[in-house]
């Protein structure tokens, strides 16, 4: 199968890594770089975002104290910007280019590829909370519109045990667990004869008790629950969007777990793809990191 070229910088652009307080609601940018766009912060156990950038993983330290240094990782693919780190810590699991899912040590060294040579295309958005499973979206390669075949599906670590959760009519993006570890929470656009109009939803591990979350005329993306379970964030694209682009005005927006239909608008930006494809709170639910992508007026 043939790879995706790699996003680059507009002339006059720039990624800025951002982060949320939540306690205080205000915004610093931590990192902004002129030269490489980078893509979909994680938080690091140890204070670090975990970014992607020209096919490569980088951590940065969270609080803007020092520039990103590479990954370094034998036999690693040219990776996209889905990537989640294991409970523990120790390693993160992303999506390469390959359309396959791979382990690697936070640290460095040897990548491991997780997912089987089973026909489909993998990419990785949640990690179990005991560690043991990944969720992730799957793509059927053999027709012309990949997007419309996407169903969310779990799979052991060892690359086994394979459970597709979603079916269709409708494709569904964005999967990860609540802390808790009582449902997996993703975007769809399973509750809309719209194409391209997703909402929230949240589902059983096992499939089971389907339930749409979000109920508005914008197309939301990327749901992200806090690490203390009571709050998420997630992705607000205009109305009418199709897919989830980059560089379009959209929102991230707060609400509480309890209360999906009451959301308030965190920060208005420049982004879209990019911005929050993976979970990006710290660990202790603090705050938040995402990127935008500001283009300077050139003329």
């Amino acid at each position: 199968m043939s790879e995706v070229p790699q996003r680059r910088l507009l002339p006059g652009q720039s990624a800025r890594v951002r982060v949320w307080n939540r306690e205080t609601g205000s915004v610093t940018t931590v990192f902004e770089s002129v030269e490489r766009l980078y893509e979909a912060p994680n938080w690091t156990t140890d204070g670090q975002l975990l970014i992607n950038g020209d096919g490569l993983l980088w951590l940065l330290p969270a609080d803007g104290s020092a520039p990103p240094r590479q990954i370094r990782a034998e036999g690693l693919p040219d990776v996209n910007n889905d990537h989640v780190l294991a409970p523990d810590g120790l390693s993160v699991f992303a999506s390469a280019n390959d359309w396959h899912i791979w382990q690697v040590p936070l640290t460095g060294g040897d990548a491991r590829r997780v997912t089987p040579d089973d026909g489909g295309m993998h990419f990785l958005h949640g990690v179990s909370p005991d560690g043991k499973r990944l969720g992730y979206v799957r793509l059927d390669p053999s027709g012309d519109d990949w997007w419309a075949s996407a169903t969310v599906h779990t799979i052991g670590v060892d690359g086994r045990d394979d459970h597709a959760l979603t079916t269709h009519p409708g494709p569904a993006d964005g999967c990860e667990w609540t802390p808790d570890g009582a449902w997996i929470v993703f975007n769809t656009e399973q509750f809309s004869t719209t194409a391209g109009h997703a909402q929230l939803a949240r589902v059983r591990p096992d499939g089971t008790a389907l339930e749409q979350l979000t109920f508005d005329e914008r197309v939301n993306w990327f749901p992200h629950v806090a690490p203390t379970g009571d709050v998420a964030v997630y992705l607000s694209y205009p109305p009418g969007t199709t897919g989830h682009p980059a560089d379009l005005p959209v929102e991230l927006r707060l609400v509480r777990t309890d209360a999906w239909g009451e959301p308030v608008t965190l920060v208005a930006l420049e982004g879209g793809q990019g911005t929050i494809n993976v979970p990006s709170w710290a660990p202790d639910g603090s705050a938040f990191a995402f990127v935008d992508y500001p283009v300077k007026n050139l003329s």
